[in-house]
């Protein structure tokens, strides 16, 4: 993209729209806008898809390793242990073979165990501080 890129030209241009002015121009271009109140991440997308429109977007290739390193995740060995504190009280999870215990329950995932904790909500890894992936 260079800078005489007419395309070049029309994501620079988002740049100077509110977050109103972006959602007319993606309800202009695409339809009915997602519902994004992050003015950041609605240029970002909108511009994201003007250039896949003009340049092509993601490969079928890429597509397919992006959803094999989605759906893998971070592996946890069965028996692994995290804890965390919510409100003055220490919650502990194990990984079992049919997914994670607390207490009686066993949830299908972190997310799903977070949500129990908290009532709202949470991405499960980030909730327990499991940045990386561990090791299978």
């Amino acid at each position: 993209m260079s800078a005489g890129d007419p395309i070049a030209a029309e994501v620079r241009a988002l740049e100077a729209l509110d977050l109103e002015g972006l959602r007319a121009e993606w309800r202009r271009r695409f339809g009915a806008p997602p519902t994004l109140r992050s003015h950041d991440l609605l240029r970002r997308n909108l511009a994201w898809r003007i250039q896949a429109d003009a340049y092509g977007g993601i490969d079928l290739d890429l597509r397919k390793r992006l959803q094999q390193t989605k759906a893998r995740g971070p592996r946890l060995p069965i028996g692994t242990r995290l804890a965390r504190e919510w409100k003055g009280r220490r919650y502990e999870v194990e990984k079992t073979a049919d997914g994670f215990r607390l207490g009686d329950a066993v949830y299908k995932s972190l997310s799903q165990v977070a949500r129990e904790i908290t009532g709202t909500r949470w991405n499960g890894l980030r909730f327990f501080g499991v940045r990386n992936e561990a090791p299978e």
